[in-house]
């Protein structure tokens, strides 16, 4: 018996696909979740009481925020049947952040604004 067949590889689920295999579209919309999950967090929309949160950080969530409004904005004639439900969470996203700001910005220079225009 060799040694790999003694101690076989635990499964480590479907092989790894190389960056050059991965679409663009894949790539761009998986960066455009993990920016919206991210900011989501930061928001505190994952508690019951996004103000108690203790990931809450509405500075960290500006620029998540921002950074998201740039990707999509810059992607968005690439998503295709994506670029709605990614434009939709980016608006959510820019809107719980006007609800949960003690000092809401005016409208056009919220996070990401400068990308989308106003969001109310």
């Amino acid at each position: 018996m060799t040694e790999s067949s003694e101690h076989p590889e635990p499964d480590a689920g479907p092989p790894a696909r190389e960056l050059a295999d991965v679409p663009a579209v894949e790539v761009i919309t998986r960066a455009a979740v993990m920016l919206m999950s991210a900011a989501a967090e930061k928001l505190g929309l994952s508690a019951d009481d996004p103000d108690d949160s203790p990931h809450r950080d509405l500075d960290e969530a500006r620029r998540l925020i921002t950074a998201l409004a740039g990707l999509v904005t810059a992607s968005a004639e690439y998503l295709g049947p994506h670029a709605g439900p990614v434009r939709d969470g980016l608006k959510s996203l820019q809107l719980a952040f006007r609800e949960g700001s003690a000092a809401p910005d005016e409208p056009g220079k919220g996070p990401g604004e400068k990308y989308t225009g106003p969001v109310w």
